[in-house]
């Protein structure tokens, strides 16, 4: 595996590839890589000829007081696990090299209608960093496919709308959740928790399956299916943020005549910030 560090020496790496008619699948992560990421690795392989992954952990996506400092960087680690898994160029730049003078992008790329609900009503400018440096390192890779873990599902709608809006030559794949025995949603973040924490956080995962269960049986409208479920995550230790059945497609409001739902749900246990959510027909 190769790794690279500088934005020219990596095109000048891949352009001998794209001569070469290979196909590039491009895996974008911030690190501290685990199970979830490695998967993504592994459907890249399936799509292409070569791999790259990157590891930048990004400061415009993190806002005052969020955890950009304390983020767990693990590169020598990650670097094993991306190798022993097949991966062919790692791409791994300082903050100066990403972005130069300021430290910050003059440029931004913003997608509206996604930058103001759920994550972003508690994160405000999140999605702005995270589709700002994608659309860069789209630019840098030039990748034919990129894939993204769905566990995060509004960031992957952001990314699929940037790309579609911006006439990016690029196929965005979305890779299923990842998951422990526990039903709990693999993150970098879950080595905030404890051991007992970690035990608590399984039941986000139950929460979502108890609401599709409920809301399939018809008894109970969605509001008070979303209010039960963060009032009982709450008595068991979590504080809310928000548990929301939407519209899979732009993750607005789901009303009683939308059949594709997706149920998000985002909670602080501990020092962790958890999301997870299902995705599903209603028939």
């Amino acid at each position: 595996m190769h790794t690279i560090d500088n934005i020219s020496q990596l095109r000048s790496y891949l352009w001998q590839a794209k001569l070469d008619h290979k196909v590039i699948a491009f895996v974008p992560t911030m690190g501290n890589l685990h199970e979830g990421h490695l998967q993504l690795i592994d459907r890249a392989l399936e799509e292409a000829d070569l791999v790259v992954a990157s590891i930048f952990v990004n400061p415009l996506q993190f806002g005052p007081g969020e955890d950009f400092n304390g983020y767990p960087r693990t590169f020598m680690n990650d670097q094993e696990k991306l190798l022993s898994r097949g991966c062919h160029v790692l791409f791994a730049p300082t903050v100066e090299e990403m972005y130069p003078k300021t430290n910050l992008s003059s440029t931004v790329v913003k997608v509206p209608h996604l930058d103001h609900l759920l994550c972003a009503a508690t994160r405000p400018g999140h999605f702005t960093g995270v589709a700002t440096v994608v659309s860069k390192l789209f630019g840098i890779v030039q990748p034919d496919v990129a894939i993204f873990g769905l566990k995060d599902y509004q960031q992957f709608l952001v990314i699929k709308q940037m790309t579609f809006d911006l006439c990016l030559p690029v196929k965005i794949i979305g890779a299923p959740i990842a998951r422990a025995e526990s039903g709990l949603a693999l993150s970098s973040r879950n080595g905030y928790l404890n051991e007992q924490e970690l035990h608590q956080a399984a039941q986000l995962y139950a929460s979502l399956t108890s609401c599709r269960i409920a809301l399939e049986t018809g008894k109970f409208t969605m509001p008070e299916l979303e209010e039960q479920a963060q009032s009982q995550l709450e008595a068991i230790g979590f504080k809310r943020d928000y548990f929301t059945i939407c519209r899979q497609s732009d993750l607005q409001p789901a009303g009683p005549e939308d059949k594709e739902l997706a149920i998000v749900a985002a909670a602080y246990l501990g020092k962790a910030r958890l999301i997870d959510n299902i995705r599903f027909s209603l028939n």
